[in-house]
């Protein structure tokens, strides 16, 4: 991407490794900082022009596109110190690498990227052991509790691909292993209760479920079940915030450990008989290669300290 500037306007060309990106997508990573809906506000007003002429935020970008920008007051870049300090410390395993994308076995208590109180998260401390690296962008986002399969681009084609994918659930199977409370009746279920986001009075992100919200479907597998527990497989159809953690809440069976959306007097009790964090762990992916197109099938186990205490329900219940 190449630029210019001019009373404080700025120019932008697209080049190949930009191009085809939808313009809000691109708008939003070039102007880190700058809020969601002023970067909508200023498509819609006609401030950002693509080749002199008015845009929609659907637009997908080309190679040559001359992008006019506005000037915008856009936030200082993040310290990266703490990232560079921690990447001596914390591996993260790597389930797949090529020069296309990077597939890694994320553990549960770090989140995925920095802000909101958090220094750094996993794309920056990735980015700290890789500094030579040109470009390593999310494909898409685990919670900081949920452990598991977690797809990172190395280039610009890849992440379009990929994140086209995830809107489209009849182009990638994700799958996880969540242990809820209580016995889970029917072996396949599925799961369709809307989900609303919205922010509590302390500013935290929440998820529940309204008629008003985005149509979401899980289809839930039982795997095992024990006394007063279940082992579910769950396949996520739509990608919603939270969207297992509140559709198995919903269904009168929390995960186990959810600290937001679980029977909070059981989590109390958890950690004495040996379940230390939530049991949700992104466990299989199944996806065509952004590049080849060769499907890729990918599997991530149980991390011990959840492998652990499906061992011990196993002794206990024998």
């Amino acid at each position: 991407m190449k630029g210019s500037s001019k009373a404080s306007v700025t120019f932008l060309t697209v080049d190949e490794e930009d191009a085809g990106q939808r313009l809000d997508n691109f708008l939003l990573k070039h102007l880190k900082g700058v809020p969601k809906s002023h970067v909508y506000r200023i498509v819609r007003s006609g401030e950002v022009r693509v080749n002199k002429g008015r845009s929609d935020v659907t637009y997908r970008i080309v190679a040559g596109d001359i992008l006019r920008l506005p000037p915008v007051r856009v936030a200082e870049k993040p310290d990266a110190a703490p990232a560079v300090a921690a990447s001596h410390r914390i591996d993260i395993p790597i389930i797949f690498e090529d020069d296309a994308i990077l597939i890694l076995n994320k553990p549960a208590g770090l989140a995925v990227h920095g802000g909101s109180g958090v220094s750094f998260g996993l794309i920056e401390l990735i980015r700290a052991q890789r500094p030579q690296a040109k470009f390593l962008e999310l494909v898409h986002r685990l919670d900081r509790e949920t452990s598991g399969i977690l797809m990172v681009a190395k280039k610009r084609s890849a992440l379009t691909v990929l994140q086209d994918a995830l809107r489209d659930n009849h182009r990638i199977d994700k799958r996880y292993l969540a242990l809820v409370k209580g016995v889970w009746e029917n072996p396949r279920s599925h799961v369709k209760f809307s989900l609303l986001k919205y922010n509590t009075a302390e500013g935290e992100r929440r998820v529940r479920v309204s008629p008003e919200g985005k149509i979401s479907h899980t289809v839930v597998n039982r795997r095992k079940v024990w006394k007063d527990c279940s082992l579910l497989e769950c396949e996520l159809k739509t990608g919603r915030t939270h969207q297992i953690r509140v559709h198995l809440a919903a269904s009168e069976h929390p995960i186990l450990g959810d600290e937001k959306y679980g029977d909070f007097a059981l989590n109390k009790i958890l950690p004495r008989q040996g379940l230390r964090r939530m049991f949700l762990h992104a466990w299989r992916l199944i996806v065509d290669h952004p590049i080849t197109g060769k499907p890729l099938e990918l599997e991530a186990p149980l991390p011990p300290e959840l492998q652990s205490y499906i061992d011990l329900l196993e002794k206990t219940h024998a």
